[in-house]
Formats: C-alpha cells, structure tokens, sequence
C-alpha cells in the first residue's frame, strides 16, 4: 500500500490539519461504536470483555512501534543518549494521567456509583463512566497528533515518525475506539436509559480525540527540541490507561481467558499494521 492510494490531497495538507481530520475519525469510529444501542439492547459481557481486551492490545503495540522506537532513533540521530527522552517522557506521561486520574471524577465499567474515583461530586452514574473512557481518549488524541507533528518536524532523519506512521497509528487507535463506545453506550442502555441519550454519552467520550490531537501537533511544531520526549508522554500516558483501566476493566467479570486473548490478538493486529504500513 502507497502514501499515494490513500490519496494525495491528505498528504498535501498542514499537519494540524491532518492531527484534526485523523483525530475526528477515531471519535467517529466511537460513535459507531456507541451507535450499536439502536440495534441491540445489550451485548454479551464476554464480548465486551474480548473487545476492551483487544483495545488494550492495540495501544500495547502502538506504544511501542508507532511512539518508543520513534522516539529513540530520534534521540539518536540528534546526538542524545538513545534512552532517556523515551524514559523520560513515559515517566511523565504516566505521572500526569495519575494526577489527572486521582482528582477528574469517573466510574470505571461494570462498577457501582460508591467506587467512583476523584474528587466528590453529584454527577450521575452515567456523567462518570463517560469522564472514565474521556481521560484516556486524551492521551490517545495527543498521540496521533504528535506523531504528525514530529513527521512535518524535518528534524528525523531516521525515517520513523512519518505521515503514513501517524495514519497507521490513527487507524489502529480508531478500531480500538469502537468497542470503547460501546463499553459506555451499552450498559446505560441496560439500565433503561433511553437509546438516544445512550448513544450521546457514548459517543461524547470519544469527541477530546480531534482537539487532543490538534494540541499534540501545535505542541512539537513549535517546540521542536521536545519532539523524542513527548512521543515517550504519550506512550507512558497510553500504557498507564492500559494497565489501570482497560486490562483489569476487561477481566473484572471473571473472562479472564478471552479478555486475555483479545488483548493478544490486539497487539498483533496493531503490529502488523504499523511494521507493514507504517
């Protein structure tokens, strides 16, 4: 597949633009996802279980080939030790999703309205598990634009961080999202909310990917020396989300084989799209 089948009129435009259209898609793709409720009522927990762990297993592979490795050979080529920008950057990445985590209120699936985390607040049941799948579409909009911002940076001269490595990593990141809108959308519905208010709120966790992604891109334009360091942000920001939320999420309800499987299948689709594609 060429840079040129997808079109030449993406790969003329300016990389904020290109963060925007790629972020507005992953929150579409979770849109489609939360949309499922006006066809069905519920969907099976293995399922959902199976789909959050793929969507764990795509952010998994994304970290490491569509953010890690670019940031390393990044690092290299403009004389700095290999590591650190990437260590560093995961470091606070990490650092700032606990911080975002321990006071933005939210509800993670599958859980009752008491175990809500963050500050106290009134805000109903379902305000909270939207602020839960919201926290980490950030990380993952940031990402995305990032990456775009490091491919229109001229300052890799390793090659890693292209225009067809962002959309890679924005496709990879949209399949994800599906199941995302769904793990929001469908347990209102199961509770009686009505489809349409169902599918709004599931769908509103997905819209911080194109302003996330925007911001991603402005960021590393403008502040170029900071390019290997905030790839290491987001991939540290992504794997936090991973490992707090989505993979204990995905095995809560005790499908802890196929919730384990879909995570693997996840990162194997992820992997070959980004070493094929990207």
């Amino acid at each position: 597949m060429t840079e040129i089948s997808l079109s030449n009129w993406f790969f003329e435009l300016g990389p904020v633009t290109q963060a925007f259209l790629a972020g507005t898609m992953c929150w579409i793709t979770t849109s489609i996802g939360a949309a499922v409720v006006f066809l069905k009522k519920e969907v099976s927990r293995r399922f959902l279980d199976a789909s959050l762990g793929f969507a764990a297993g795509v952010m998994i592979a994304a970290t490491i080939w569509s953010l890690i490795e670019p940031s390393m050979e990044m690092a290299a080529s403009l004389g700095i030790t290999k590591w650190m920008p990437a260590t560093i950057g995961f470091l606070l990445g990490a650092l700032c999703i606990r911080i975002a985590d321990a006071y933005v209120p939210h509800l993670h699936l599958g859980l009752p309205r008491d175990k809500a985390e963050g500050v106290e607040t009134t805000w109903r049941r379902a305000t909270l598990l939207v602020m839960a799948i919201t926290l980490h579409n950030i990380p993952e909009g940031l990402a995305v634009g990032v990456l775009f911002g490091a491919a229109a940076s001229g300052i890799d001269p390793t090659g890693t961080a292209t225009v067809m490595g962002a959309i890679v990593l924005a496709i990879g990141i949209g399949i994800q999202n599906f199941p995302e809108g769904m793990a929001v959308s469908m347990p209102l519905r199961g509770e009686g909310v009505s489809r349409w208010l169902s599918f709004n709120y599931g769908q509103l966790s997905g819209i911080v990917n194109a302003p996330s992604a925007v911001i991603g891109a402005l960021a590393v334009m403008f502040i170029q020396p900071i390019l290997p360091y905030a790839l290491g942000f987001a991939a540290g920001a992504m794997i936090f989300v991973v490992v707090e939320e989505l993979i204990p999420t995905s095995q809560r309800a005790g499908n802890t084989d196929i919730a384990t499987l879909g995570t693997i299948l996840g990162f194997c689709v992820m992997m070959v799209l980004d070493v094929s594609l990207g």
